[in-house]
C-alpha cells in the first residue's frame, strides 16, 4: 500500500466549530488547572467591571461565582472574595483583603483584614489587619482598628474598638469604646460565657472582662 491509500482506511471522522476555543481546553494537571481557573477569574472579573466595580489591578484579584457586587465598588489590590459574600454600594476593599461567605451593607471600608461569616453594617470600617470571625455582626457606622479581632459578637451602631483587642461571644450596646488592649476572657476551661456591655459604656486600656 501507498501512504496515501491507507487514508480511505480510516473510519471516517467530523469536526465541530466552537465560538470560544477556551470552552474545550482539556484539564490533563496543574498547569492546565490553573489556566483555566484564569479564564474564569478573568470572565468574572470583566462581568462586573461591566456592572460599575472598579479593580484597581485586576489580575490580583480573584473571586467566586456567589459573590455579588453593588454599584460603585472600589477593589484595591491583592483583595479575595469567597463562597456567598455581598458586597455593598460604595464599599472600598483592600488591599490585602480576604472576604468569605459575608455580607457588607453600602459605603463599608476594610483594609488589610480577614472577614468569616461576618455581617458588617453600612459606613462601618474594618482594619488595618483585623479579623471578624464566624458569627460577628456590626451595626452601622462601627470602627474596627488595628489588630482587632472579633468573633460571635453582636456590635450596636457606632461601636468602637480600635486597637489591640479580642472581642469574643459578647453583646455590645450602641456607642460603646473599648479601649485598647481589652479583652473579653469567657472560658473557663469547660464552657464560653456571654460578655454584655451597655450602651454608652466604656473600657479602659488593658482592661480583661472575665464573664461571667
Amino acid at each position: 500500500l501507498y501512504l496515501t491509500d491507507t487514508v480511505a482506511l480510516l473510519t471516517p471522522a467530523m469536526h465541530r466549530e466552537v465560538a470560544d476555543a477556551d470552552e474545550i481546553n482539556g484539564i490533563n494537571d496543574r498547569l492546565q488547572l490553573s489556566q483555566c481557573e484564569a479564564v474564569l477569574q478573568q470572565r468574572l472579573r470583566e462581568h462586573w467591571m461591566a456592572e460599575g466595580v472598579t479593580f484597581t489591578d485586576p489580575a490580583s484579584c480573584t473571586l467566586s461565582e456567589g459573590t455579588r457586587f453593588g454599584r460603585d465598588v472600589v477593589v484595591e489590590p491583592q483583595c479575595h472574595f469567597r463562597g456567598a459574600s455581598v458586597i455593598g454600594e460604595g464599599c472600598r476593599i483592600g488591599p490585602g483583603c480576604l472576604i468569605e461567605d459575608s455580607e457588607l451593607g453600602s459605603g463599608v471600608s476594610v483594609l488589610h483584614a480577614v472577614l468569616r461569616q461576618a455581617s458588617v453594617g453600612d459606613g462601618c470600617s474594618v482594619g488595618p489587619f483585623a479579623q471578624l470571625r464566624p458569627g460577628t455582626r456590626l451595626a452601622g457606622q462601627c470602627h474596627i482598628g488595628n489588630f482587632v479581632e472579633v468573633k460571635n459578637s453582636s456590635l450596636a451602631a457606632g461601636v468602637k474598638v480600635n486597637h489591640l483587642s479580642y472581642i469574643g461571644d459578647a453583646d455590645l450596646g450602641a456607642g460603646v469604646n473599648v479601649g485598647a488592649g481589652t479583652i473579653t476572657a469567657n472560658y473557663d476551661g469547660v464552657h464560653k460565657h456571654r460578655t454584655v456591655v451597655g450602651a454608652g459604656s466604656k473600657t479602659g486600656a488593658n482592661s480583661v472582662l472575665v464573664a461571667p
